[in-house]
């Protein structure tokens, strides 16, 4: 049985007048742009004044970055390993800062009877 809500099932401009309802879309430019895999993606972009295009576009198909010279993409970016949160204290610090750290840690530890 019909509940009686006549605009069940619709969305707000799908009307049976299509752009003429709506209006006109924006006019719209396509650019190019390649992969360092030979992968082609085009973005649509509003043709408007002081349009500023950007250099790199990301792949769709394959995560890398794209530009808009088909003999030089750019290169994928450099994926570099997990680091634990040891590995950056040790690129930041020296053994003997390490080491100095450590021993005013024990000593203020000692100081309040802590530790002995």
């Amino acid at each position: 049985m019909a509940s009686g809500n006549a605009i069940r099932g619709s969305r707000v401009g799908a009307g049976p007048m299509g752009e003429a309802e709506r209006g006109d879309a924006a006019p719209r430019i396509f650019v190019s742009y390649w992969c360092a895999n030979g992968h082609e993606t085009r973005p649509s972009f509003a043709e408007e004044p002081g349009l500023v295009l950007p250099d790199t576009w990301d792949c769709p198909r394959c995560g890398y970055p794209a530009g808009q010279d088909h003999d030089n993409p750019p290169a994928p970016h450099k994926v570099e390993p997990y680091k634990t949160h040891l590995a950056y204290v040790k690129e930041r610090r020296s053994d003997a800062d390490g080491k100095a750290i450590l021993d005013e840690a024990l000593a203020t530890l000692r100081q309040r009877g802590l530790i002995q």
